[in-house]
């Protein structure tokens, strides 16, 4: 009996955790599926129906998953600029002179930036115009990213230097400077690339010692 019950446990385990897979499988599958849409032809001509057509699914699974296209947008935007931020972040080689660690975050940027481009550009202009989540998405996220960027500047190279603490303020230029830059570049037709060394020297003068609070 006790085998019989050992058994039938294994099973509900292995079930729950392959139903577990799945899940995870499927919302990948669907975010997958709107980005390569947005790649396509953007946020707002994208359906549920193209979602749904490009991740190989129904739109029962979408709806398991996402109340709106627009909840499912929030959810690709939030895994994506979580991504950046830890790529960023890794980037950075805290011993470096504090210029070259400047450099190191800003081409981390743009090469997350670059990766993407579409998400990125639908990121900056289309989720202001959307409703309260993504309205609270794009202050989270730019609240994370000015911590980031506090926090990349609060090192003993930077402060040796006479650069940092960075206030809020300053971050959120830096950031909002270095998005327009980004948006402006993918609308018209340029690379992003192309941006690194106005957008490294931008960055090394706003955070310059001189600039420190």
């Amino acid at each position: 009996m006790t085998t019989v019950t050992t058994v039938r446990h294994r099973r509900d385990q292995e079930h729950m955790a392959t139903a577990s897979d799945d899940t995870g499988g499927f919302r990948r599958r669907l975010l997958d599926g709107l980005a390569a849409s947005i790649a396509d032809k953007g946020y707002r001509t994208t359906t549920v129906a193209d979602v749904v057509r490009r991740a190989r699914t129904s739109r029962r699974t979408f709806y398991e998953h996402f109340a709106s296209k627009e909840e499912c947008f929030v959810a690709l935007l939030t895994d994506a600029n979580t991504g950046m931020i830890r790529q960023i972040s890794a980037s950075v080689d805290q011993t470096a002179p504090w210029r070259d660690q400047v450099r190191q975050a800003v081409e981390a940027w743009i090469a997350g930036a670059e990766s993407e481009p579409s998400l990125t550009l639908s990121w900056i202009r289309d989720v202001p115009s959307l409703g309260d989540a993504a309205r609270r998405l794009q202050r989270d996220m730019m609240e994370a990213f000015a911590t980031m960027i506090q926090t990349l500047c609060d090192t003993d190279e930077l402060r040796a230097a006479g650069v940092g603490p960075v206030s809020r303020q300053l971050a959120i230029m830096l950031l909002g400077g270095l998005r327009e830059l980004t948006a402006t570049t993918v609308e018209d037709g340029g690379r992003i690339r192309d941006i690194t060394e106005v957008a490294v020297q931008s960055s090394i003068a706003l955070l310059g010692p001189h600039a420190a609070t």
